[in-house]
């Protein structure tokens, strides 16, 4: 593997194709016990494959699992001279397989076969099949002369290899499982086809019968060392939960095909862009099923930044070096015809509530502070907040909750016969002293108990009070211009009165006009209105249109 798998093909005489390796579900699930239930060295110290071999022995040998004669013969067959491909011998085929694993996520391109038909990296090499007696290693200097130089060529500067050897032995009864991480990284001398250090040596080797197993399962851990994610946690794994759980997250992330709708001959080509695995690194979220103990110590939801440091300004001094290195970059950055349109859109958005506010203070304050003084107010703070609090996206000035205060400020004072703007000054310059203080006592440490919830609170708070005053102003209405309730038409606005005479006045008209000597004839008609004919005529009769836009009319 160099990113891709290549395997040996036509009599072992050229490399193939790169392709995207294809793993069984039950391989990846096998390795996941190898892990498990194997051995771990992590951060091992040795200077030649046989201290590798002899660590690995003794750490089985602890374990009660081989005895003496056993060891001897597993440190022969791990010591046994490996052959690669370009050396031109051949042998019968043992199952080792090779990953190269470079270091800083750096990848190749897919390499492709030269003239004579090598340039690949190995994934099967061949070894001598007799047992004679123990094997040492010569780790003297390179012989360039085996090396394959064209292969040589592709590999990035600084990587480093990952060898996986995998077999069968007919001596043992039981698998022999080691995963091992090289601190640091040595020169294994004939174990890999290019003179690399090798940082990780994994090992399986079983009883025979299932030799195919063992290699599916080599195949796996060798494409698991070319995952990007798993990568990582191979390197910085601390104990065997750290690469199990590196494999957990690769199985989450593994598609799995039907057998009987594909075929696994077929080899899957290489994309051309390589998808991005920055999601995968993103931690998830946590879902409410963590247990208890894993809860953060602070018991908030708060960042690094939200942290008690203990000492006098220190979550402000912190401040100040995180947004030190990228300060310089955030106004050069913005001096582009890209940030024009935001520009544009931030002035709008800034100025238009607090122009909205600031006449809504003038009529609550008489005047005292209306958009003018808003306005100034709110560019001097923006300006001053951008360049020091290094926030320039968050919008300062007036607001509905300061709309509030101020109102109930104004009539506090008004009704105790005090300055409003002097109490005014009063309060902000103790607002800034107690922030102050605050800040030196890192008291925003608080803010990560603050929750969903009390922000809903508070903004119910002030949606209460806007419908408080929004009632409040209707009752008032409702006293200065009552309604007319009873057809009262002494509260008509508008009407109209035409006086005629009666066609068949009542008996009391009568009588009424008998005792005060009115006859018909003496009534002007044109000139009376409702409260003579009320009063002196004792005539009040008549009737509303019901469109209320005509003008009222009485017929009297």
């Amino acid at each position: 593997w160099l990113k891709f798998e290549e395997d040996v093909e036509d009599g072992g005489e050229r490399w193939s194709k790169p392709y995207v390796a294809t793993l069984s579900l039950h391989s990846l699930f096998e390795l996941r016990s190898c892990i498990l239930n194997g051995t771990v060295m992590l951060d091992m110290r040795a200077n030649s494959l046989e201290e590798v071999a002899d660590m690995v022995l003794d750490q089985q040998e602890t374990s009660g699992e081989l005895d003496e004669e056993v060891r001897r013969k597993i440190r022969n067959a791990l010591l046994k001279q490996h052959h690669h491909q370009n050396q031109k011998k051949f042998a019968n085929r043992i199952p080792i397989v090779r990953s190269f694993a470079d270091i800083g996520r750096k990848q190749s391109e897919p390499h492709s076969m030269d003239k004579n038909g090598q340039g690949a990296p190995p994934q099967s090499q061949s070894t001598n099949a007799d047992g004679k007696g123990d094997v040492s290693r010569e780790n003297s200097a390179v012989d360039f002369s085996k090396i394959d130089l064209h292969f040589m060529k592709k590999i990035p500067q600084g990587a480093e290899a990952s060898n996986i050897l995998v077999g069968e032995l007919e001596f043992l009864d039981r698998p022999v499982v080691a995963f091992v991480r090289l601190s640091p990284a040595i020169m294994l001398n004939g174990l890999a086809q290019v003179p690399i250090t090798t940082r990780f040596l994994f090992i399986l080797l079983g009883p025979l019968g299932k030799g195919h197993q063992y290699h599916e399962i080599g195949r796996s851990i060798a494409t698991l060392m070319t995952d990007e994610v798993f990568h990582d946690v191979a390197y910085k794994a601390k104990d065997r939960n750290d690469l199990v759980a590196g494999i957990d997250e690769f199985l989450d992330q593994v598609t799995v095909l039907p057998p009987g709708e594909w075929d696994p001959s077929i080899r899957i080509e290489p994309p051309k862009n390589v998808p991005s695995q920055e999601k995968r690194k993103i931690p998830a979220m946590p879902n409410g099923t963590a247990e208890l103990g894993e809860a953060p110590e602070h018991g908030g939801h708060g960042g690094p930044e939200l942290q008690r440091t203990g000492r006098l300004f220190g979550g402000l001094i912190l401040d100040i070096k995180r947004k030190a290195p990228p300060y310089l970059s955030d106004y050069t950055d913005a001096i582009s015809l890209q940030c024009l349109a935001s520009f544009l859109f931030l002035y709008c958005a800034c100025m238009s509530p607090v122009i909205t506010f600031g006449g809504l203070l003038g009529e609550a304050t008489e005047g005292r502070i209306s958009a003018i003084e808003s306005l100034f107010g709110a560019s001097m703070t923006g300006i001053a907040y951008s360049l020091f609090a290094g926030q320039p996206l968050t919008i300062l000035g007036s607001t509905g909750p300061v709309l509030v205060f101020e109102k109930i400020l104004f009539k506090f004072c008004k009704e105790n016969d005090l300055s409003y703007l002097s109490l005014r000054a009063c309060i902000g310059l103790w607002t800034a002293f107690l922030c102050l203080v605050l800040v030196a006592t890192d008291a925003s440490s608080l803010v990560c108990y603050i929750t969903r919830f009390t922000e809903e609170a508070f903004a119910s708070l002030i949606c209460i009070i806007f419908i408080y005053e929004a009632l409040e102003k209707l009752i008032h209405l409702g006293e200065t211009y009552p309604f007319n309730m009873n057809n009262d038409l002494n509260k008509l606005t508008q009407y109209s009165c035409v006086c005629m005479e009666p066609l068949s006045p009542s008996n009391a008209t009568l009588r009424y006009w008998e005792e005060h000597n009115i006859t018909l004839s003496e009534i002007h008609w044109g000139t009376l209105d409702v409260k003579v004919t009320s009063m002196s005529l004792s005539i009040n009769a008549g009737h509303a249109p019901r469109n209320m836009t005509d003008s009222r009319q009485s017929l009297i």
